[in-house]
């Protein structure tokens, strides 16, 4: 089972909204075969690991392992249980259960109505940890919300507006290779969302680039539309959501997308809500100040990513201020991450 999440780590930020999962194949102690599931429309990880074993003849005294419970209806892809049953494996052993309506318990059932011996929850707590992502979105009903931000060791998130250049750039607190950390991360979650400051003083691109993989949906809070159509979020070039109180249109560019929520109500909520719709399963909060206190005091996060620079500000604009259980520390060259989870 171990072996099935380190498999699935291999589909961060390209399966989406698929869960990442990892499945092997045993017989007499030895795995014969093994997968992953593939980018988005692709195969499951229980197909990729079926077809990865030469002699089929193997499977009738085969266990096949599988992170999360196997899918028992029709999607992009046929059900894995009809798979596993058809190639007459008779014992599956199961991570953690699938809260998908469409799954939840279905898949396990098929399997042994068909006479498969089935075990569930093996390493439970490691599969669960390892799908958090998934499981929030199904059994919340909203992404897995991380937020980040960089301050300095005078706790200011962004300087006085006096140092600051005329054009909007970013200020940089952190050092390259935390940069770079921020890309990686990026590359694996689904969406990466702003509020209209954070955009109108930086002008963010908030693509990939320092990094190899996706870029994340865009989501950009624009209550009153005033962000200007010259602003490298609505340059068109990455999937872009614009959450405001106005319109609910889809722009001349097909990247870009107007989604209209209540900023009377829930902020945060509203956020949700709209992006569970859109089947976005997670999301990096990166900016800026308000909009991470935001989701803080409406208590609506699972990690907190925090970057401490080497430099002090003096004055300017005070950091988010967050109560969370530590979840580990490491130095980045100066930077210090500290990373909590809200369990």
């Amino acid at each position: 089972m171990l072996r099935c999440i380190e498999l699935g780590k291999n589909g961060l930020g390209s399966t989406y909204p698929n869960p990442m999962v990892g499945s092997v194949i045993v017989t007499n102690n030895t795995i014969i075969g093994e997968g992953f599931t593939s980018a988005y429309g692709g195969n499951h990880a229980e197909v990729n690991a079926i077809n990865s074993v030469r002699d089929k003849s193997l499977f009738e005294s085969a266990t096949i392992y599988v992170s999360l419970e196997p899918c028992s209806h029709y999607g992009k892809t046929p059900p894995c249980a009809d798979l596993i049953i058809k190639n007459k494996i008779k014992k599956v052993v199961i991570g953690c259960l699938d809260p998908h309506e469409k799954v939840a318990g279905k898949g396990i059932q098929k399997l042994r109505d068909a006479g498969c011996e089935v075990e569930v929850k093996i390493l439970e707590k490691e599969c669960r940890e390892h799908h958090r992502r998934f499981l929030t979105f199904h059994e919340k009903k909203r992404p897995y919300i991380i937020l980040k931000w960089a301050e300095t060791l005078d706790s200011f998130i962004a300087p006085d507006k006096n140092l600051r250049n005329k054009n909007s750039e970013p200020f940089w607190i952190t050092n390259k290779k935390s940069r770079q950390l921020v890309h990686q991360w990026r590359a694996e979650e689904h969406a990466i969302l702003v509020g209209t400051n954070t955009v109108t003083e930086d002008n963010p691109k908030l693509n990939v680039r320092d990094w190899e993989g996706n870029s994340p949906i865009r989501i950009v809070i624009d209550k009153d539309l005033k962000i200007a159509k010259d602003f490298n979020v609505l340059d068109g070039s990455v999937k872009t959501l614009v959450l405001n109180s106005n319109l609910e249109t889809s722009s001349s560019n097909e990247m870009i997308e107007y989604l209209k929520i209540n900023f009377a109500n829930n902020l945060t909520q509203e956020i949700c809500t709209a992006l569970y719709r859109k089947n976005i399963v997670s999301l990096i909060v990166e900016g800026g100040a308000k909009t991470l206190q935001t989701f803080i005091d409406a208590n609506i996060w699972d990690e907190a990513r925090i970057f401490k620079g080497s430099n002090n500000f003096e004055k300017g604009l005070k950091a988010p201020t967050l109560n969370g259980n530590k979840h580990s520390e490491q130095k980045i060259v100066h930077d210090t991450l500290t990373t909590y989870r809200n369990d």
